[in-house]
């Protein structure tokens, strides 16, 4: 496979301009590019450049409204509700997190809640800015349905990824976490089949529940929670809190997220926000404190996250940056 070396501002900027040239507003282009350069410096492949055709081609069909502007509301107190109007999940966060952050200055905690959305690919890229903010942030959604519960061969939710960042006392992210409630993300194994390769057991069942190394016959069929029935409770726990709670859609009722025609994604993000010092006030510092020494003193261990080292540039397969070209020109 060909490769090459191309700066995040070059990433950002082609997947800005593709989007634009699709039909979606600037600021919009913009929100959402800005979390494609974040998943590309992640090395998070599959929330990167390799979502952009399915963004640009969605746009085309109207399956995403690159164009609305979001409605932020007060429901309660302490809740900030987003309307997507069935636009990109990046550009509604953007504009309801203000209110949710000067809520929680006054509450010590919150709510906001993304409804009617397309999917937000990669959770972390929200939970770390609210940790950025100097907050707690836990993130949940959901996904279309391919995940079967424990000892069933249909499947019932998404992959329902749940995050979490936690603030540092000096500034910036002590540690994050952004995992799927299922063994692998469905694009792990979507990039599987493309490249001809098997899949590990334990990621997927087939049509018939039977556990499988083929990736095509794991699409065929359904993935699996990550622990049995402790991640698939997990799962459950995404589900209520991205589509019940938001009033969005259930993953039994998405489409494949990146098939070009159809009704929109209708998805739902929930985050907890909290300010970690409301109760405890700065002994959060020394009890978070203890806790990521005792870690780091074992060596080959560390915080999930906590040694993300900023880059300027990327090497990515060649065929994927000249496709996001010709997007946009």
């Amino acid at each position: 496979m060909s490769t090459v070396t191309v700066s995040l501002d070059d990433i950002e900027s082609i997947s800005r301009q593709a989007l634009v040239q699709h039909g979606a507003a600037e600021w919009v282009a913009q929100s959402v590019a800005k979390a494609v350069r974040k998943a590309e410096a992640n090395g998070n492949l599959i929330c990167g450049l390799y979502y952009l055709e399915s963004y640009c081609t969605q746009l085309k069909s109207g399956r995403v409204n690159g164009s609305v502007e979001p409605i932020v509301s007060t429901p309660k107190t302490a809740s900030v509700a987003v309307d997507a109007g069935f636009g990109f999940a990046q550009a509604a966060f953007e504009r309801g997190l203000p209110k949710a952050l000067e809520t929680v200055r006054e509450t010590g905690t919150c709510s906001l809640a993304i409804c009617h959305a397309h999917t937000c690919t990669s959770l972390g890229f929200f939970t770390e800015q609210i940790a950025e903010a100097g907050f707690i942030g836990i993130g949940f959604t959901n996904a279309s349905a391919v995940v079967s519960p424990p000892g069933g061969n249909k499947a019932i939710i998404g992959t329902n990824p749940i995050a979490m960042a936690v603030p540092a006392q000096s500034g910036g992210i002590a540690f994050q976490l952004d995992q799927s409630t299922s063994a692998v993300a469905l694009g792990k194994i979507t990039m599987a089949a493309t490249a001809g390769e098997s899949i590990p057991l334990g990621w997927a069942v087939d049509a018939q529940g039977n556990p499988t190394t083929d990736p095509k016959e794991a699409l065929a069929g359904s993935l699996v929670s990550t622990g049995g029935y402790k991640g698939f409770g997990f799962g459950l726990m995404a589900e209520v809190l991205a589509a019940a709670v938001t009033g969005s859609v259930n993953s039994l009722d998405v489409k494949g997220l990146k098939v070009a025609q159809g009704a929109p994604h209708d998805l739902g993000q929930f985050y907890f926000i909290l300010d970690p010092t409301a109760v405890s006030g700065d002994s959060f510092w020394g009890r978070l404190d203890r806790l990521s020494g005792a870690i780091e003193d074992q060596p080959g261990t560390r915080l999930p996250g906590s040694e993300r080292i900023e880059k300027d540039s990327v090497t990515i397969a060649e065929s994927v940056w000249t496709l996001a070209q010709n997007l946009a020109q």
